[in-house]
């Protein structure tokens, strides 16, 4: 017999169904590279736009924390500001370039640092862009993709040195790492006027105070002898003639966990006690302007002089004259200033840095709160009842032993003035939370309002 032939429809039909088999195998050839482009190619995009991101965040954290611990936000000197500015774009734009995008430093990187229109509220704006290489992409001819991104950050000072007004006061700021100890609102300069801040605007009333420094120190534990407040509260109140605050776990100052605090080389005298704790530690709770803190005289047993030199050459790392210390090729009586690496610094010691390295950031670095002390605007004299607290009305930023050199046991310490921060009685609204020892808050405006 003969076969029996297929109709030629559906040899037709098969060959069409080959086609369409292999049409649909090129079109997931298509779909898949699609797919592909999409999920390794966004994932880059936006893996180096964060990097970008932090890229431009760090740089202009960086260049405002230039300008916060330059001393230039607690000046109105126009050439002040030029050199800080000029330092806070150097060092933005290496920050930038250490943070990778891509796995390469950023090829463009924009530091703008602007101390207009007010010199005591700076703000730094920091630009990044990169090209990428694409994978998938280049199907479609695109090899490379570009990301950017930008980023402002301010150095927050509300004492108004700029422009003299109370207009410019907007929040009181609240500085960390506050140390416990309390200045009348005096003015140590016999040739000044006699407060250091306006009670009522926080305005800096002696900008020569700027780089203040006298070899005898100020004081940082009240009476004589043992430098304990058996005393009380005198009526009478001296200029850079402090009181210790409270570093109970009640007070104002609670000292931190002794396990925080490591002085290398160890410190003789270092017992540690609270007081000590509170000086060599941070005390995390923020201090803020126009708040009330108590003085301590309650809680202390011992030679307060001496456990005060101790726990400062813990804080500065100077037990053995070794601590950080301001730049010898700047005159020290000036701002804008700059702090050197010491050989006792904890960065030295690892081998992070070499001693006398430039560092934006010291341990001798610290922060101490001004108190309000009596009537009047500014207060004439510095007079107040026996009080256990007094409200503040500002802060001073201090360099610690500017040289380097061990702090001595008479209860006066020598330091430097770096910043003055005051707030004044008008100041209102959230404080302005502060960040590490610097008296002048730092924090991004752009893209987030993150502190």
């Amino acid at each position: 017999m003969e076969p029996v032939k297929q109709p030629r429809s559906k040899f037709r039909r098969k060959r069409e169904g080959g086609f369409v088999i292999v049409l649909i195998a090129v079109f997931l050839l298509f779909v898949v590279g699609a797919m592909a482009a999409l999920s390794i190619d966004i994932v880059t995009f936006y893996t180096g736009r964060s990097e970008a991101q932090l890229s431009a965040d760090a740089a202009a954290l960086a260049g405002a924390r230039v300008l916060a611990n330059s001393g230039a936000t607690s000046s109105a000197d126009a050439s002040v500001a030029s050199a800080a500015t000029t330092w806070c774009q150097n060092v933005g734009t290496q920050v930038a370039q250490s943070n990778l995008v891509g796995g390469q430093p950023p090829p463009t990187v924009s530091v703008t640092c602007s101390m207009t229109p007010s010199q005591n509220n700076p703000t730094v704006s920091a630009q990044v862009q990169a090209t990428l290489p694409t994978f998938f992409a280049r199907i479609w001819g695109t090899s490379q993709i570009t990301v950017a991104a930008s980023a402002t950050a301010e150095a927050y000072n509300p004492s108004g040195v700029a422009t003299g007004s109370s207009s410019s006061v907007i929040s009181p700021v609240a500085p960390l790492c506050v140390k416990p100890w309390l200045l009348p609102n005096l003015n140590p300069n016999p040739n000044g006027p006699i407060a250091i801040f306006n009670r009522l605007t926080g305005q800096i009333e002696d900008s020569s105070l700027l780089g203040w420094s006298q070899a005898a120190g100020f004081t940082a534990a009240c009476g004589s002898g043992n430098g304990d407040c058996t005393q009380g509260f005198s009526q009478t109140q001296q200029a850079w003639q402090g009181y210790p605050g409270d570093p109970s776990p009640q007070g104002s100052f609670p000292a931190p966990s002794s396990s925080s605090v490591a002085c290398s080389p160890a410190v003789s005298g270092f017992t540690p006690t609270a007081y000590q704790l509170s000086v060599a530690g941070c005390v995390q709770i923020p201090i803020a302007c126009n708040a009330t803190v108590d003085i301590d005289f309650n809680h202390y047993n011992g030679n307060r002089n001496d456990d005060t030199a101790a726990a400062v050459n813990c804080l500065a790392h100077s037990v053995s004259s070794e601590g950080d210390s301001m730049s010898s090729q700047l005159n020290q009586a000036t701002a804008p200033f700059q702090f050197l690496a010491g050989g006792d610094n904890p960065m030295v010691q690892a081998g992070v840095l070499g001693a006398t390295s430039n560092i934006m950031v010291s341990d001798s670095l610290v922060t101490v709160p001004v108190f309000d002390c009596g009537p009047g605007s500014p207060p004439l004299p510095c007079q107040a009842p026996n009080p256990s607290s007094v409200q503040l009305t500002g802060f001073v930023q201090f360099f610690l032993d500017p040289n380097g050199m061990a702090a001595s046991t008479n209860g006066q310490i020598n330091s430097t003035v770096i910043n003055l921060v005051g707030c004044g009685s008008s100041a209102n609204g959230t404080p302005v939370i502060g960040n590490g020892a610097s008296a002048v808050p730092v924090r991004l405006i752009a893209p987030s309002a993150a502190q």
